[in-house]
């Protein structure tokens, strides 16, 4: 009797977590979100209560059967669920609610998540949706929580997924402000080998090496006037690899071993027929970071002539602040040639400051402008850039600005009317690559696009507007972009400016490279550069 009075609870039990899970069930409002095709194919889907793939494909499967033609509903019920849905040009994003649910806060809902989509893809194509579908769900979730909508907005969104994190900021300053450290006592070490051998040459003892010079002998320059950390940086030495332990078991933990469970994710995927899109990891390269390669061919005395520059300008006109920052470095891979001399062609006429390396003889730089050392017996290091001349230039004079920008925004309505042109002014030079990436506002759709010279790329994701230009120079020195967009003339600024150049902004050449003796001709290879560090109109 007690065994039977057990089974009896036990069951009702049973029957009573079943029917609070149909009722939790009948309860909840949003049942799915998904975004489907016209022909009822899900792209990507969230549920927000236990079902099965079956019962959601379904349901979408049967969603464009019961949408009435000629009639501009936005849902459809059947005797269990209601479907209230928005057209996404080819694409439906769909809400699969209870029939009891409020229907206007289901409407607030659905704008919300047809508003979601273009933050993360770029084109509503199924193609993209399915390349961007994690982001999709993470940003669904912070939308609905067990079938309720949460109070947030698309900015609120946008953040959460982010996951701006304080700890990492503060990981990645102590890093940095420990590679600073690094560097400083790196420079010590240099200078104290550096004052070593000048010892051991004093007391007549053989030197451990080239002393004075190379890499580490630009270390006393102020930080403000070094061009790139990689001009002065020494070559790294080669790591050794490491030995290989003997394979057995181990309970350490592996690194790789999350990839392989993704791996194993996407394989099982596979063999279910799903179609899976693994995005290229050639998307995802910088293309920000602009830096001309090398000639493929170098010779064994190579020189690099490289500017950088800095600029400010305010939107209506004036040049804050402008400053390049030049310097020609030297390598020498054949010590048959190190004992030479640079002849420099000073064409500048904008008034730049140039300074040479101490080890270089100022006397006869200032009387025929060619850079050789104090001493003509010894030879440039092998095998390692040296910096010999460097140059700095700081105005705010607008007629030396190479390239003005001139952004023009102005209010139409609820929408603004933007038109931003530019100009080369040093015809002179060859701009290649140019990008002028302009921000706007975020959560109001793409800009319609007017007249345009080269190219444009929207980012939803970063909210700016790229004007794409593969070469500015004499025959194409001016060109306009037009387009409008929702928001305010504040909302279109700053401005910032990208690109390179093989032709340098001083004028300052190598006309040629001789031995010391005889004066004779060396063959050398040369390689320009002129890149932005910043280009901003505020």
């Amino acid at each position: 009797m007690l065994l039977i009075s057990q089974l009896k609870l036990i069951s009702g039990v049973e029957s009573l977590y079943e029917k609070s899970k149909a009722l939790t069930f009948h309860l909840l409002v949003l049942l799915a979100a998904a975004v489907c095709t016209k022909a009822g194919k899900a792209i990507v889907s969230r549920q927000f209560v236990e079902m099965t793939r079956t019962r959601i494909e379904g349901l979408l499967a049967a969603f464009p059967k019961l949408m009435s033609t000629g009639k501009q509903h936005t849902f459809v019920e059947t005797d269990s669920v209601r479907y209230v849905y928005q057209p996404l040009e080819k694409l439906y994003m769909v809400l699969v609610t209870t029939k009891n649910s409020n229907i206007l806060e289901d409407l607030e809902t659905l704008r919300l998540f047809s508003r979601v989509i273009p933050e993360y893809c770029r084109v509503l194509e199924e193609g993209e949706i399915s390349e961007h579908c994690f982001d999709l769900i993470f940003a669904f979730d912070e939308i609905v929580a067990l079938g309720y909508r949460e109070n947030v907005n698309l900015a609120q969104i946008r953040t959460f997924t982010e996951m701006d994190s304080h700890e990492e900021k503060v990981f990645r300053a102590v890093r940095e402000t420990q590679e600073r450290e690094a560097n400083a006592e790196m420079r010590r070490k240099a200078k104290e080998l550096q004052q070593a051998r000048r010892d051991a040459e004093r007391a007549g003892k053989k030197a451990p090496g080239f002393g004075g010079f190379g890499s580490s002998g630009m270390s006393g320059i102020s930080p403000a006037t070094i061009i790139t950390d990689s001009i002065m940086e020494p070559e790294k030495p080669k790591m050794a690899p490491a030995p290989l332990r003997p394979s057995g078991p181990s309970k350490a933990l592996k690194l790789g071993a999350k990839g392989k469970e993704v791996d194993n994710f996407v394989d099982k995927l596979k063999s279910e027929g799903e179609n899976i899109i693994i995005p290229s990891a050639g998307k995802k390269a910088s293309e920000a970071s602009k830096v001309l390669q090398p000639p493929v061919n170098t010779e064994s005395v190579h020189l690099k002539i490289e500017e950088k520059i800095v600029l400010t300008c305010g939107r209506d006109g004036g040049l804050q602040n402008m400053e390049i920052l030049g310097m020609i470095t030297l390598r020498v891979s054949d010590d048959k040639n190190g004992r030479i001399r640079l002849h420099i062609n000073n064409n500048d006429k904008k008034g730049v400051q140039l300074q040479t390396h101490p080890n270089v003889d100022k006397k006869l730089f200032t009387a025929e402008s060619l850079i050789g050392l104090k001493n003509p017996e010894k030879s440039f290091p092998v095998n390692n850039d040296v910096g010999v001349l460097k140059w700095r230039l700081q105005s705010t004079d607008e007629s030396l600005i190479p390239l003005t920008i001139n952004c023009w925004p102005s209010e139409s309505g609820n929408n603004c009317d933007v038109n931003i042109e530019y100009e080369l002014q040093d015809e002179s030079l060859e701009l290649n690559d140019v990008i002028v990436n302009i921000p706007v506002p975020s959560g109001v759709g793409a800009p319609v696009i007017g007249d345009i010279d080269g190219e444009y790329r929207h980012d939803s994701r970063k909210n700016i507007l790229e004007w794409c230009l593969p070469v500015i120079d004499e025959n194409n020195k001016s060109g306009s972009l037009e387009f409008s967009i929702a928001g305010k003339p504040n909302d279109f600024f700053p401005v910032n400016v990208s690109f390179v150049s093989r032709r340098n902004y001083s004028d300052i050449q190598v006309a040629k490279v001789t031995h010391v003796e005889g004066d004779s001709p060396v063959k050398y290879s040369i390689e320009t550069s002129f890149v932005v560090d910043k280009y901003e109109i505020l």
